[in-house]
């Protein structure tokens, strides 16, 4: 049966039953939906757009789920519908003229399996782009088995062996100009890990590389099967490096293109080794020109093209909101990545990001011992945890693998996903609990990517061979085929071979994370893999070798075709005018439309990510994380391309992509230089068009040996070879072939990262370090983007320079001599100069290049050559004089806020807050797009009127035995805390640890404890509802999770009685306050309680703020009022709706500036808190877990100075009154 509920004008609810509902489920699901009205009609008349009938929502997923939880029986469907909306998306959603009970109704069946006679037909119709090679092979084994293959075997063996699984052109032969060439593409790169090994523990094993890391200290439950405390232990650890394209699904729906690419790789972290951990996210973005304002007259010479699926701006968009969305709701941060636009016509042909390049990559972590997977053997279980199955991403390896706009419109938006972040987050909380075990017991582990099942278990059981029983597969969609249900790519899934005695307690951690848990099938002896339906038909029947390993190898005929390009010309009278325009590009404007809406804390481990400063601008171009809390050792990891000089000179091209992810890494102290770099390659390449192949093979052989004689290795990347869009009237659009390499190495000490501020420290001088040796040469810049001109000639890189500046400056920062820094890339040494004043409110520079071997100004200004500048102390010039390092002193920090360069004659003063507005405007334009209008404004016009200002507690001295903290202790406090979490919450961890930090004895307590009776609570004095997207939001946040505690009665009971005591504490902090507000746990006996609502600028908010501490009976904060102190906020429905007076309240924290986007919210009287009328319940949407230590903070004077923020001191009291109450 079919409920309707109406919620709005305009926004209805169809809930879909398997029995009928009662009178208290009815009133349920009105509370469930926000007092929705529930509508007795059997149907209500349209129009209205919703989602397909076919695939479920992940919307529907989670609040199905939340029914579930909240103890209403048999809906199996919830979904949103829309009334009187004319425009929808059909990859998502389709016209309903009425809603009926057959609103979710599928006359469809499966269809049957089906055996293929003529696979050349076969091949055409279902869009596998197979090659007449892979054909005939097919045609070949069919004959070998004496049988026809079925449409399971055709099409599954299509995608994991179409280019995007198999890389058949990596792995091909080439002949360039009728020579056949000595080695493989794939042979190139492999080649650098060959020659140097160094600290690289897996390469070309795996989806991910893993490279030495350091001893660090794990803190988990001891058991993650029940409640259990916190522990340390010490483990050696490896550090994973990844970085993956989604650029076809991104083109054509870029939200869940981009987003299920960014799960994609956090996945591929997850299942490296036999299970690792994701640590931190990285993203790049590049479209045709956004064309977001007029008057740019170089997005004018190639008019806008009739965009096949959405317009650039709506891609740069929808892109990062996705991959931003999922990394918010999985709980990864973001915290580098990269932006370009662009697009240039000559020598008839158009090169241009049409077809976009999306590159969701990071860093990550895990055990030494467990880097390497275990030998498969037969007679094991294989395990699938995750999602269930629908009609989604159906040819998305094959399909992906050819140029976009070659299908018909359907297929193509047949080959995408659907996104479901929480429900990964679900399945990764369980390969954590496995690799926190002292034995893991998982023996190998895949992810679900192109090719879905049959992709994934196949390359489970290459080595051996198994059966997999189809029924037992997860189902969402019941009209599936068996072909379907085995080759679709729905997201979140991952396969394992575990044993049959670690069975159980697999079985029970996934229970208690709700996960979904399904035994598939077990390995065999055989090396065949079938897959058998509940028919005992076999859809699928083959020997592994008939699959992959045996096909065909690819030949690559391509030729030299050498084009050129006009020479760019230039006045330079026009020097202001020029910083202007190349300000104006996204390459080079300030990324804050990308940074506000990403998660930048999480975890708690977050050393460095963009912003920085006390206006938080966003410039830091290396991101670095903490392995542990307690070690200060970390990651680091960069990005670098260059694809625009690739086009004039593709080896040049591959160096200075190298190059540049190098010099924004070099910021950080690497623990063995630059020899424990390793690099990820990405290439994107429009192959096999005229001249493509050659220029492929030379720019991958040139990056090799580049990379070989810096020392250092490429241990992973993957490659997308189909970077080509075709139009319907014809017009093919080529994008430059482009390498993207991702950087990641061990950082020796996370508080010692040199960042790109000028200090106005007296007697240092700013230096221009030259890593290239190397002529300025304007070929590929920024400069010449704005002009229309590519150039004749780009910047290269000598290796031997490189190598011996990187390791100088590496230790000019051990040394201690270097007070700040900053890369040249796009846009030149004249962006890299005014940035460096841009953190700051005051002070400038005064710069003299006449003693720089340029005569030339504007190449001297703008040429992108590989270099950096270093503001450095004086006993710094002394050591670069005795150096072999190409080194200019240029100029100097000054008192008055200007930028003054003299060069030869000329002398240019420019004013610096003007140039950061030029540089911030971009931004503006593109936040407008994303955030409601009203608010973009007052946010680019406050961004300098906030800055960031402190007052600490009196007598703060900021180390751990002034606050009585030992963080070796191994011995239990007596004094128990608890933190509660639910399905979707990612802020555990870090809370756990300021607990245990503070003295706790911590149990980690789920949700599915209390429901269930294991846990009671009784011993526990301190409970934390952490923060993260329970249920990812959906039916409003904690709306889900408070129903699980006010309709399970086990749960009910358990938080009443807790909180009926005398003698405890709670504290909710982000999704955890929205679940108290939900509660009334805050002020219970009113009737009016206040309550959490959507930010008013309508997304979520990511900031380090200012906020004031009150007079406050908060027993958590009294002792910090009057303090002003920074703090990371990181939410969507943040804001506090207080509508009587405010002395009705106890508000214990407020936002330090009343106006958006220092107060994020909205909130009234500028709430971040509320504290019980009693002082021990508080509730807080701000993050002060993730903001413990200095190294975490957005902005901290010095890093070093200090081991503790003033944040441990709610921790500390709340451990005080504990200890007293236990006395008592």
């Amino acid at each position: 049966m079919i409920y309707f509920f109406k919620k709005s004008k305009t926004e209805y609810l169809s809930v879909g039953s398997h029995s009928h509902l009662k009178t208290e489920d009815l009133d349920k699901l009105s509370w469930l939906f926000s007092s929705a009205k529930y509508l007795k009609n059997d149907k209500i008349s349209g129009p209205f757009k919703g989602p397909r009938k076919e695939m479920i929502s992940p919307w529907s997923t989670n609040a199905v789920e939340i029914t579930q939880n909240c103890n209403i029986k048999g809906i199996f469907r919830v979904e949103v519908f829309e009334k009187d909306k004319i425009d929808f998306d059909p990859m998502l959603e389709q016209k309903y003229s009425v809603l009926s009970q057959s609103v979710f109704s599928l006359d469809q069946k499966p269809d049957p399996i089906t055996t293929v006679e003529d696979i050349h037909s076969f091949n055409n119709s279902e869009g596998l782009a197979l090659s007449e090679k892979e054909i005939n092979f097919l045609i070949g084994v069919s004959e070998e088995i004496g049988r026809s293959l079925s449409d399971s075997e055709i099409y599954g063996f299509s995608q994991v062996n179409s280019e995007h699984c198999r890389h058949k052109i990596f792995n091909g032969d080439f002949i360039i100009d009728g020579e056949a060439k000595e080695k493989t593409l794939f042979q190139w790169i492999k080649k650098t890990s060959k020659d140097h090994p160094n600290f690289i523990v897996s390469a070309y094993k795996d989806n991910v590389a893993f490279i030495q890391g350091p001893r660090i200290e794990q803190f988990a439950p001891k058991l993650q099967n029940k409640p259990d405390y916190f522990r340390t232990k010490d483990f050696d650890s490896v550090i994973s490096l990844k970085a993956e394209t989604h650029n076809f699904p991104t083109t054509i729906e870029p939200f869940n293109g981009a987003a299920t690419g960014a799960g994609g790789e956090i996945r591929d972290r997850l299942a490296g080794g036999q299970g690792s951990l994701p640590l931190a996210g990285t993203a790049v973005y590049m479209t045709a020109y956004s064309r977001s304002e007029k008057g740019r007259d170089w997005e004018k010479k190639i008019k806008a093209r009739k965009w096949l699926y959405q317009s650039p701006e709506e891609l740069l968009i929808k892109a990062s909101n996705g991959a931003s969305d999922f990394g918010n709701k999985f709980g990864q941060p973001l915290i580098c990545g990269s932006v370009l636009t662009f697009e240039h016509e000559e020598n008839d042909e158009i090169h241009a990001f049409d077809k976009v390049i999306m590159l969701a990559g990071g860093i990550g972590f895990g055990k030494r011992k467990e880097a390497l997977k275990r030998t498969v053997s037969s007679d094991k279980k294989i395990v699938v945890l995750g999602g269930d199955n629908y009609r989604i991403g159906m040819g998305g390896g094959a399909v992906s693998s050819v140029e976009t706009g070659a299908f018909k419109n359907t297929l193509e938006l047949n080959a995408v996903q659907r996104s479901n972040p929480e429900m990964q987050k679900r399945v990764g909380n369980v390969i954590r609990a496995m690799t926190e075990l002292e034995d893991n017991p998982i023996i190998s582990i895949h992810d679900h990517g192109a090719g879905g099942h049959l992709n994934c278990l196949s390359e489970l059981v290459e080595d051996t061979g198994g059966k997999i029983y189809v029924e037992k597969l997860p189902l969402g969609d019941p009209t599936l085929s068996d072909k379907e249900i085995l080759s679709n790519e729905s997201q979140e899934r991952m396969g394992l071979v575990i044993e049959k005695e670690d069975i159980e307690y697999l079985k029970q951690v996934a229970s208690r994370e709700r996960a979904p848990y399904y035994e598939v099938g077990n390995t065999s002896s055989d090396h065949r893999l079938i897959f058998i339906n509940r028919k005992k038909t076999k859809a699928f029947d083959l020997k592994l070798e008939h699959l992959f390993g045996t096909s065909p190898t690819t030949i690559i005929k391509g030729y030299t075709l050498n084009r050129t390009f006009k020479k760019n010309v230039y006045v330079s009278s026009q020097l202001e005018e020029m910083i202007r325009n190349v300000f104006k590009l996204e390459a080079v404007a300030s990324k804050d439309w990308l940074t506000n809406k990403v998660d930048r804390s999480v975890s708690g481990k977050v050393a460095i990510q963009q912003t920085l400063g006390e206006i938080q601008i966003p410039l830091n171009n290396v991101g670095v994380m903490a392995l542990d809390f307690k070690s200060h050792k970390g990651a680091g990891t960069s990005i670098g391309h260059a694809p625009v000089a690739a086009l004039i000179d593709p080896g040049a091209g591959s160096r200075l992509s190298v190059a540049e992810a190098l010099t924004n890494l070099v910021f950080a102290p690497l623990t063995h230089g630059l020899k424990g770099v390793s690099l990820s390659a990405n290439w994107m390449w429009p192959a096999k068009n005229k001249g493509e192949d050659s220029r492929l093979y030379k720019a991958v052989k040139e990056i090799s040996e580049f990379v070989s004689e810096l020392g250092i290795n490429i241990p992973t990347g993957k490659d997308s070879m189909s970077m080509t869009q075709k139009y319907p009237d014809g017009q093919k659009v080529m994008a430059p072939g482009t390498v993207i390499v991702s950087a990641g190495a061990e950082v020796s000490d996370i508080r010692k990262v040199i960042l790109p501020s000028l200090q106005p420290t007296a007697n240092s001088t700013l230096v221009y370090i030259d890593f290239s040796g190397g002529t300025f040469e304007l070929g590929g810049s920024s400069w010449g983007q704005t002009r229309n001109t590519l150039g004749d000639h780009t910047p290269d890189v000598n290796a031997a320079t490189f190598k011996l500046t990187f390791d100088f400056v590496q230790q000019l920062i051990n040394d201690d001599l270097v007070l700040s820094g900053h890369d040249v890339a796009s846009g030149g040494l004249i962006t890299t100069l005014l940035e460096m004043n841009f953190p700051n409110q005051i002070g400038g520079m005064e710069i003299d290049l006449s003693n720089m071997p340029e005569s030339n100004i504007v190449k001297l200004l703008f040429a992108e050559k590989s270099a950096i500048i270093l503001q450095v102390k004086a006993p710094a010039l002394t050591v670069l004089s005795a150096s072999s390092v190409i080194f200019y002193p240029i100029g100097r920090p000054i008192a008055p806020r200007q930028m003054k360069i003299t060069h030869a004659d000329l002398i240019l003063d420019l004013n610096i807050d003007d140039y950061r507005n030029q540089w911030s405007h971009t931004s503006f334009l593109l936040d407008t797009k994303q955030t409601l209008p009203k608010l973009a404004k007052l946010r680019f016009y406050n961004y300098t009127q906030q800055p960031l200002t402190y007052s600490y507690p009196k007598d703060f001295e900021g180390t751990f035995s002034s606050y009585g903290l030992n963080l070796n202790r191994k011995s239990s406090s007596g004094l128990r805390a608890a933190i509660i979490r639910e399905k979707g919450v990612n802020g555990d961890r870090e809370m756990a640890y300021a607990l245990w930090m503070a003295g706790f004895d911590v149990k980690d307590v789920h949700m599915t404890d209390l429901i269930s009776g294991r846990e009671d609570l009784t011993d526990i004095i301190f409970i934390v509802f952490v923060g993260g997207f329970s249920n990812s939001d959906v039916l409003g946040s904690a709306k889900g999770w408070a129903g699980s505690f006010l309709y399970n009665p086990k749960a009910k009971k358990t938080i009443d009685d807790f909180y009926s005591r005398e003698d405890t504490l709670s504290l909710g902090v982000c999704n955890g306050c929205q679940l108290m507000m939900e509660l009334k746990k805050i002020y219970p006996t009113d009737i009016d309680h206040p309550l959490l609502h959507h930010n008013l600028s309508g997304k979520f908010e990511s900031a380090f703020v200012n906020v004031t501490i009150q007079p406050t009976d908060s027993i958590l904060l009294n002792s910090l009022s009057g303090c002003t102190l920074g703090i990371w906020i990181a939410h969507g429905e943040g804001r506090f709706e207080l509508n009587n007076n405010e002395n009705t309240y106890d508000i214990p924290m407020k936002y330090s500036y009343d106006e958006f986007p220092g107060n994020p919210n909205g909130s009234s009287f500028g709430a971040a808190a509320l504290s019980s009328k009693n002082g021990r319940h508080l509730a807080m949407m701000p993050h002060l877990e993730r903001s413990l230590f200095p190294w975490n903070w957005g902005h901290y004077q010095n890093k070093i100075a200090h081991q503790v923020s003033p944040w441990i001191e709610p921790f500390v009291n709340a451990r005080k009154w504990a200890a007293q109450k236990v006395k008592e």
